[in-house]
């Protein structure tokens, strides 16, 4: 019964057209709160070409009451999925982390006493690169190892000691879904030291939303529709969903012939608008995060109008607005020159395991960093009372960019992948 997962493909009455599918895995025998069918997972159950579920990337725990952490696999189509994880251990207090895909925050940091289970449930979203049986998404070389775009849906399992007792995943296509489209300050970064505020802006939503990227580094907004990216989330898209739109960052750099804020990239922002809202859903613009530019104290401006050419575009076309170029010039200028270093990727060489030269990137940000601009965009959701906003976890707390959190307070258990080459775009 084991290595037949359509045992437990539990037929649920649908509400969508998509059959409702379940998935129940154990890590304890006698868990109590996971599904009666559940498959008790062994160390040896490894996810392969053969096998539809197990641990994947990393070695196997040995023993799974260890603290140890792991990444547990489980081949699924394109889709929403309601995880349920339970966390905690009969036989010790457990700090534990969970993210999902490419390093989707989820949980955070979530302790529990010897015996407690606490049951935390999110949404996460599946997408391959394929549209149909015509197109797909022209991913680049370095995209084609990310989890985002492989067969399978990916929980990883880390903290500082880490304890999963159950995992239930069930297909929900029914909850609306957050699309998210950009460059490398939005994308899911598979690897450390490297991260944006889409895949930590899951953190703050419980399970009555689904959030999907779609960003990718060094994308401007015509290039975006150009490699069928919107094409695919459109492909995805249903009545009442949302689309961000953040750009501007690599657009100010396209040089020829109708290129220029006010010409290619305002008809590109245009597309995203038309094509969201023959949908009916709701386009919903950011402007670009600023870089880490100072002078004087003060954040130089480095995007020339494009931030001015969105706003334009979203008064003439009544689009909602989250001026994030402003807050985080706000954020930056309150943490200072020097300390703002800390919402960066700038280490000295050896911080990371095979990192041979220093990072100094100041565009590029951090867990902390994406961490804190992900509550940026989070607070213009509110100033604009998006229906979105009642998705929001209890624990979500008003954050105010010229009072940022303390960076020395922000804990991040590493994953185990490092990537020395920086995400395309600066």
């Amino acid at each position: 019964m084991k290595r037949l997962l359509t045992a437990l493909f539990l037929l649920c009455p649908a509400l969508t057209t998509v059959t409702a599918q379940s998935w129940h895995f154990s890590f304890e025998p006698a868990c109590r709160g996971t599904e009666p069918s559940a498959v008790v997972v062994e160390s040896s159950d490894r996810y392969s070409s053969s096998s539809d579920y197990g641990f994947d990337f990393i070695a196997s725990p040995v023993r799974l009451d260890r603290q140890t952490p792991f990444y547990f696999s489980v081949r699924v189509p394109d889709g929403n999925y309601r995880v349920t994880v339970t966390l905690g251990s009969r036989k010790r207090a457990a700090v534990t982390t969970v993210r999902a895909e490419s390093r989707r925050l989820f949980v955070e940091n979530l302790s529990t006493r010897k015996g407690e289970r606490r049951q935390m449930s999110f949404v996460v979203h599946k997408h391959s690169p394929q549209i149909d049986g015509h197109r797909s998404m022209k991913l680049k070389p370095r995209e084609l190892s990310k989890l985002n775009f492989d067969d399978r849906l990916t929980i990883e399992i880390n903290g500082d000691a880490p304890a999963c007792a159950a995992i239930d995943i069930v297909r929900d296509d029914s909850v609306p879904t957050l699309f998210l489209c950009g460059n490398s300050t939005v994308v899911d970064q598979d690897n450390e030291p490297w991260a944006s505020w889409g895949q930590m802006i899951t953190r703050w939503f419980g399970d009555g939303i689904a959030i999907a990227n779609f960003a990718e580094s060094g994308e401007t907004a015509s290039t975006f529709i150009a490699a069928n990216r919107l094409a695919k989330a459109l492909s995805m898209m249903k009545e009442g969903d949302y689309l961000i739109a953040e750009f501007g960052h690599n657009d100010q750099k396209q040089r020829g012939p109708g290129m220029g804020a006010y010409y290619n990239f305002a008809t590109a922002l245009k597309t995203f608008i038309d094509e969201t809202r023959a949908r009916k859903a709701t386009p919903i613009f950011v402007t670009p995060t600023q870089r880490r530019s100072f002078s004087n104290g003060r954040i130089q401006e480095t995007h020339a109008d494009y931030p001015e050419a969105m706003a334009w575009v979203a008064t003439r076309e009544n689009v909602p607005l989250i001026d994030l170029h402003a807050m985080t010039r706000v954020f930056y200028e309150a943490m200072g020159e020097e300390q703002s270093r800390h919402a960066f990727v700038h280490y000295p060489a050896g911080t990371f395991p095979g990192q041979v030269k220093e990072f100094k990137d100041n565009t590029h940000f951090n867990p902390y960093g994406a961490y804190e601009i992900a509550k940026c965009v989070i607070e213009g959701m509110k100033a604009l009372q998006l229906p979105l906003i009642r998705c929001l976890r209890d624990d979500y707390h008003s954050f105010d960019p010229a009072h940022p959190d303390a960076f020395e307070a922000f804990h991040w258990n590493d994953s185990p992948f490092f990537e020395a080459e920086k995400p395309d775009g600066n």
